[in-house]
């Protein structure tokens, strides 16, 4: 796309927010989805459905082996990824062979499954309840955590015949499984190792600039705009959107903080390590979509429940209906005893060194916990870094391998 192009787009911006049936002034780029992303780069990839116990149709993609490895059809140890808030299974590849965290673990002989939580751009449909109604984004991470996560392990458990998988989540992926693990006990049987990129659960100390912006909205239950926020899509895909943050980093200099201010408001300050490339990649995508209640929640333990990792608060009266007490009970975290590693980066906006301290004090089973040597290292880097692969991946790989006696 020329240059010239730019302003006809930003013209039809407007138009293309509110009417997605409107073409834009110039061709971007089409959609390409998880599986044809990896076969674009050699490795086989299945797109299999599952559906929870409550309905929702969740997308998960399968790498079952790497073009690199020498037995294709053998058995392999399988691993879940998981994504983060408005984030989707593409996550994992937007760094590229060689880099990725998916592609890695293909190439080390891992049979990789790439999850998709409900309401992402993968997960969009239930088998009772509309996209269009309301009550189908009357879910958050805790749903996702006792909902979604169980369901996709045991239907890899299923599919593959093994008797416990792996598991590596990003961000909002730890934080759902942080709370599978509280309240879903058995699941600790399921897991061989578990690997938590950016962990979430306390947020006492988040210096994100969108905790600063929502937190006198939604950061207290029971107000005006928790109720006007609650239960509806947040920053769902838009393909217009999608298609010109993603063009434009690629093609214009002075339009590059499309690609980095709008994902950096939410991870930390800087730039250093951002892979333009991978990033780029992971905004054909990206944002994904995600129900309000996410974003709520995680609002409200960086503001009136800072210092708690607990379930929704609705106020006291609603909580004593849900609850039988006045304030949210907390996840317990002393359930967690899966091997358990946490990886821990110092410019981390959402997830600050000081409320992972917490956490990993918190729960007290972990295997270890593993701090990114790169001062400048922020949220976001976890997944399009330059040098990922070197300051996170491997050591993920080495700790994976650790519980693994088949390889």
């Amino acid at each position: 796309m020329a240059t010239t192009c730019i302003p006809l787009i930003f013209a039809k911006l407007l138009v293309s927010v509110l009417a997605d049936t409107e073409e834009p002034a110039c061709k971007l780029k089409e959609l390409i989805k998880t599986d044809e992303r990896a076969q674009r780069n050699g490795y086989p990839t299945e797109s299999h459905f599952v559906t929870t116990p409550d309905g929702y149709i969740l997308n998960v993609y399968r790498i079952p082996y790497s073009q690199n490895v020498e037995y294709r059809n053998v058995n392999r140890p399988a691993i879940l990824l998981q994504h983060g808030l408005f984030s989707n299974s593409d996550c994992w590849l937007s760094g590229g062979p060689g880099n990725a965290l998916a592609y890695l673990l293909a190439d080390a002989g891992f049979d990789v499954w790439l999850g998709n939580a409900r309401g992402n751009i993968y997960s969009r449909n239930n088998t009772v309840i509309s996209l269009k109604n309301p009550k189908f984004w009357r879910f958050d991470w805790h749903e996702i955590g006792t909902i979604d996560l169980p369901t996709m392990i045991d239907y890899i458990l299923d599919k593959t015949g093994e008797e416990k998988i792996h598991y590596a989540g990003h961000s909002q992926g730890t934080t759902a499984y942080f709370v599978m693990m509280s309240e879903r006990k058995e699941y600790n049987d399921k897991i061989k190792s578990a690997h938590m990129l950016a962990p979430c659960a306390f947020f006492e100390h988040a210096t994100s600039t969108v905790f600063k912006i929502l937190r006198p909205l939604v950061g207290k239950p029971g107000g005006m705009w928790n109720q006007v926020l609650g239960n509806m899509e947040f920053l769902p895909l838009n393909r217009f959107i999608n298609r010109l943050s993603d063009t434009a980093c690629g093609l214009e200099p002075s339009m590059q903080f499309l690609c980095k201010d709008m994902w950096l408001l939410f991870a930390g300050d800087g730039y250093k390590n951002t892979n333009l490339t991978a990033l780029q990649e992971l905004l054909e995508t990206h944002p994904g979509g995600a129900s309000s209640n996410q974003g709520i929640h995680y609002v409200q333990l960086s503001g009136h429940n800072a210092g708690r990792f607990c379930q929704m608060d609705y106020g006291e009266k609603k909580n004593n209906k849900l609850y039988g007490q006045p304030t949210p009970p907390e996840y317990n975290l002393e359930n967690i005893m899966a091997p358990t590693y946490l990886y821990s980066s110092n410019n981390d906006g959402l997830c600050n060194p000081k409320d992972v301290d917490t956490l990993a004090s918190k729960a007290i089973h972990l295997a270890g916990h593993y701090h990114v040597p790169d001062p400048t290292f922020n949220h976001l880097d976890f997944i399009v870094a330059k040098h990922m692969r070197e300051m996170v991946n491997d050591p993920v790989i080495e700790n994976i391998l650790k519980h693994e006696n088949s390889l």
